[in-house]
């Protein structure tokens, strides 16, 4: 009934997003994409290598192969990064390539820094400039009303400096439902100017510093906007995908995007063998793709960018024993991930005549792709063990209660509910040095929020936000990116959490939900 998957929730995500017809199976799809990606770029063998580890859920690649490769626009990257350029001209071709990507089925994240304040006199026309705010809003509505790639909502983020003049007009963006920016992710850019700025109390600009990071640390922790980009020694490179994980300095770069899943790794050679063929993959889908602009395909052809992530971390730890944290043995697999991916991108560039990646490591959230491959997503913990998921179905709201695939395998293994931490379980400074300690391996970013209870909670408040916010910055220049996300800020979260015994009695159930409180079928998240 399940295919090849644990759950029936798993299987319905499978039929809803990346089955090509009605009739398609997992392997099905995993032969689709396999054959159609590599084609005759690699042997027969290297080829059933690939599509059994796909098979197997021990490598996924990104939720754009499964749903594209072999259609005619077989389109697979997940996400592009655009750069605004403060011009007539660069605003309407910035539209033209968000209309062109969203389109075509990927995210995409814009950096405005660039685009000149509010009320600043325009030299030609003698006009007033409106600023990167209302930029951010018309690239927002395009977003609103392109379904990505013909049935998602779109993905957007957008950044902006920490010293331009409307940064904090851009803190309070998604503070108020007037002007409503619902599919746009925000992120304040703090570069190595910051740095330095925050760390020396006689630098000119060290109490704007202070104030912009304050005031971004209040608005994040009280309604989950803005997040953080981080850019130590690394200022050009303030592009981001819609996800933040795929960072570049070229406009119009694409992501290529792929995971392996630690829990399904036996142990280090086993990591070893996946990781040369999932990277094969990977150059393979770089050449296969289509594109929306040309200049799309030169960046791909001359960057060739893989992001090869890692998921089903945490169930990883907790099989073996460890608390969510970076133990000296993942340490060790780690190190094998770091060095292996970027051998094999070098030999298998090489050998089939590209362009050698100027990045090989990405982790991406890939929240379906763990559903599939039926275990946690990429750096994130147990979201927690139980939760009503709503979604739609042909612009019809539903909603189901799921005890989180990865939480009920441990349980029905022996392990003890009250032994499996989620989320709610794990401090904020745990948090941070988790994804730290990961970012030491990891050669682009990752992707991952911190949940947290409630604004106003006992242990998310005013007080407890001092602390938190020293925390973060203490760790700041070893990380590319920090996103939280509170309890409730967001109507209609897309997940809520239930306790594993009210799940149990309606597991799996599909639901349609009395009211419809996303009638543009747009939802927070």
């Amino acid at each position: 009934m399940h295919d090849v998957f644990e759950s029936k929730f798993a299987h319905d995500i499978f039929k809803q997003r990346y089955a090509i017809n009605k009739e398609e199976t997992w392997g099905g799809c995993c032969e689709r994409v396999v054959e159609s990606v590599c084609e005759q770029r690699l042997d027969r063998e290297t080829k059933d290598t690939i599509r059994k580890l796909m098979h197997d859920r021990v490598f996924i690649p990104g939720g754009r192969y499964l749903a594209s490769a072999g259609k005619p626009l077989h389109q697979i990257c997940n996400c592009f990064a655009l750069r605004a350029e403060d011009s007539r001209e660069g605003w309407a071709d910035l539209l033209y390539k968000l209309t062109m990507m969203l389109s075509t089925g990927g995210g995409v994240g814009i950096d405005y820094s660039a685009i000149r304040e509010s009320g600043k006199r325009i030299t030609k026309t003698g006009g007033i400039a409106s600023g990167p705010l209302s930029l951010i809003k018309m690239c927002n509505e395009v977003g609103r009303h392109i379904r990505s790639g013909g049935n998602r909502r779109s993905a957007l983020f957008g950044g902006l400096n920490w010293k331009h003049k409307d940064i904090f007009d851009f803190i309070d963006l998604k503070s108020s439902t007037e002007d409503l920016i619902d599919g746009t992710n925000i992120s304040v850019i703090f570069d190595s100017d910051f740095f330095h700025a925050i760390k020396a109390k006689r630098h000119p600009l060290h109490e704007h510093a202070q104030a912009v990071w304050n005031a971004t640390c209040i608005r994040a922790f009280s309604i989950g906007d803005p997040g953080f980009s981080f850019d130590w020694l690394k200022d050009s490179y303030s592009l981001r995908n819609a996800c933040s994980e795929y960072i570049t300095d070229e406009d119009s770069d694409s992501c290529n995007l792929g995971t392996l899943f630690l829990n399904r790794i036996e142990n280090k050679e086993h990591l070893q063998h996946a990781i040369h063929y999932a990277v094969k993959f990977l150059i393979c889908g770089g050449i296969y793709t289509g594109v929306p602009t040309q200049l799309v395909r030169d960046l791909r052809d001359k960057n060739n960018r893989i992001g090869l992530g890692l998921g089903g971390i945490h169930e990883w730890l907790i099989k073996n024993g460890h608390q969510y944290g970076v133990p000296s043995e993942l340490h060790k697999l780690l190190s094998v991930w770091a060095r292996e991916s970027d051998d094999a991108a070098y030999t298998a560039s090489k050998d089939i005549g590209v362009a050698i990646p100027k990045n090989s490591r990405a982790i991406a959230p890939n929240g379906t792709i763990s559903i599939l491959a039926g275990t946690t997503g990429g750096a994130e913990p147990i979201f927690c063990k139980a939760y009503k998921r709503s979604y739609y179905e042909n612009e019809t709201l539903m909603y189901q209660y799921v005890v989180d695939p990865t939480a009920d395998r441990l349980m029905n293994s022996g392990i003890k509910e009250a032994d499996i931490e989620d989320s709610y379980d794990i401090s904020f400074k745990r948090r941070v040095k988790f994804q730290a300690d990961l970012q030491t391996y990891c050669d682009m970013g990752i992707s991952s929020t911190c949940n947290l209870p409630a604004w106003g909670s006992e242990v998310n408040n005013k007080e407890t936000l001092k602390e938190n916010s020293k925390v973060l910055l203490s760790y700041a220049k070893r990380l590319r990116g920090f996103t939280v996300y509170p309890d409730g800020a967001r109507d209609n979260q897309p997940l809520q959490r239930v306790t594993v015994k009210t799940a149990a009695k309606k597991k799996n159930v599909a639901i349609e939900a009395k009211e419809n409180n996303c009638k543009d079928g747009v939802c927070g998240i």
